[in-house]
């Protein structure tokens, strides 16, 4: 199987923490040159000193941006495409708070919108020319199973997953033609900052505590635990490596088997 990514470059989004971190450090480990993005210029330094090197002349940088600076970003992603274009895209954002989708607000609709669908479309447009240039690209997002299930009491996100996800199938059939791929990861119940937040946010809605919450959650996980980070970012991986080149516009869950639709 090749999984080879010696000689590409990767641009990890929301690269901080968590699964973004994670995807990281596998694309790393495949051999690419990865760029890290967040806003936390003294964090991603961090990660970029801890990423691998395995292959000869590899090199790790950062991107300290904003998503929700939508110029901003526009103007860093050029930047660095006009020094090193970018073959593997992972998009990758935080999720909206909780909350029930008829009392949201619009402004939290429309942060959420622009931080997920529009940056995204922003660093497409950017990184779209350099991939067709090498005649081959992988864009992955790594978006929710709420775009197949939504989630109870999360319905900004829900709502903004499931646009993001209709962009990339979109999208993979516009790039197709040209060698790019692009593919969504719908994580399950991970150990990060995300499932924390989801705790919290139900424990001050039921009043139940934390263990209790968290037992009834991994009641409906077949295999029983949350995943890990890194079991998402092999996902991720894979679907950017060469092995995946007849892998595109799909939504691939890990989530243990919790999903019950097909």
């Amino acid at each position: 199987m090749d999984l080879n990514l010696a000689g590409w470059h990767a641009l990890v989004c929301g690269a901080s923490e968590g699964i973004g971190r994670a995807a990281a450090l596998e694309l790393a480990l495949l051999g690419a040159n990865v760029t890290v993005l967040a806003r936390r210029a003294a964090v991603l330094a961090e990660v970029v000193a801890d990423l691998p090197r395995v292959a000869e002349g590899q090199q790790h940088g950062a991107l300290v941006q904003d998503v929700a600076d939508i110029p901003g970003l526009d103007t860093g992603i050029r930047a660095l495409v006009a020094d090193r274009p970018v073959h593997v895209l992972i998009n990758n954002t935080g999720g909206p708070p909780g909350g029930r989708a008829l009392e949201a607000g619009a402004d939290a609709y429309l942060d959420a919108f622009q931080r997920h669908l529009l940056a995204n479309q922003v660093l497409a447009q950017a990184v779209v020319p350099g991939m067709r240039g090498a005649g081959w690209g992988r864009i992955v997002n790594v978006v929710s199973t709420s775009v197949k299930e939504p989630i109870a009491n999360l319905g900004v996100s829900n709502t903004i997953r499931g646009a993001v996800a209709s962009w990339a199938k979109t999208l993979s059939k516009e790039l197709g033609p040209d060698g790019i791929t692009v593919n969504n990861v719908l994580p399950g119940y991970t150990r990060t900052q995300r499932l924390e937040q989801i705790l919290r946010d139900r424990v001050q809605a039921t009043g139940k505590d934390e263990a209790a919450i968290s037992a009834a959650m991994l009641a409906s996980v077949p295999v029983g635990r949350f995943a890990d980070a890194h079991e998402v970012a092999a996902a991720i991986a894979f679907l950017a490596s060469p092995a995946a080149a007849y892998v595109n516009g799909v939504s691939l869950a890990v989530d243990g088997g919790r999903m019950q639709s097909l």
